[in-house]
């Protein structure tokens, strides 16, 4: 038995499971009355026609529908993540100004006690007074 046969052969097994399925229900006999009872009148050919391709076209726009509502979704996700990483980055930069205000000041405190003695040295006389006699 080949692959295509052996398809064929769950799928026909399949079909009848859901044909007793539906019998059980109840639903392959009220289908069966309606075919009996539009199927003979001009009506009929034509209802079940116009009922199938609306049934197909509700299950394309079903399928459209979650395609976009899919592709909708991952444009939301990427966004989110571009927030995301931009607020880690703003983040990160307000902390490294922070720590830059930090250095400065102490560096700034540094520089100022480093020029205050330097303006006590200058002031000082750099010979000592019993040299100049």
């Amino acid at each position: 038995m080949g692959h295509l046969d052996f398809a064929l052969h769950l799928a026909l097994r399949e079909w009848r499971y859901m044909a007793i399925g539906l019998s059980k229900l109840g639903i392959a006999s009220t289908a069966a009355k309606f075919r009996n009872a539009t199927g003979k009148s001009a009506l009929g050919k034509i209802a079940i026609p116009v009922l199938a391709i609306a049934l197909i076209l509700q299950i394309y726009f079903l399928r459209e529908l979650a395609a976009a509502e899919l592709l909708f979704g991952l444009v939301f996700a990427l966004m989110a993540l571009l927030v995301g990483i931009f607020y880690v980055v703003g983040t990160i930069g307000e902390r490294g100004l922070d720590g830059a205000e930090v250095a400065a000041r102490m560096i700034g405190r540094s520089a100022r006690r480093g020029y205050s003695v330097l303006e006590e040295l200058g002031k000082k006389s750099l010979r000592h007074p019993e040299s100049a006699r």
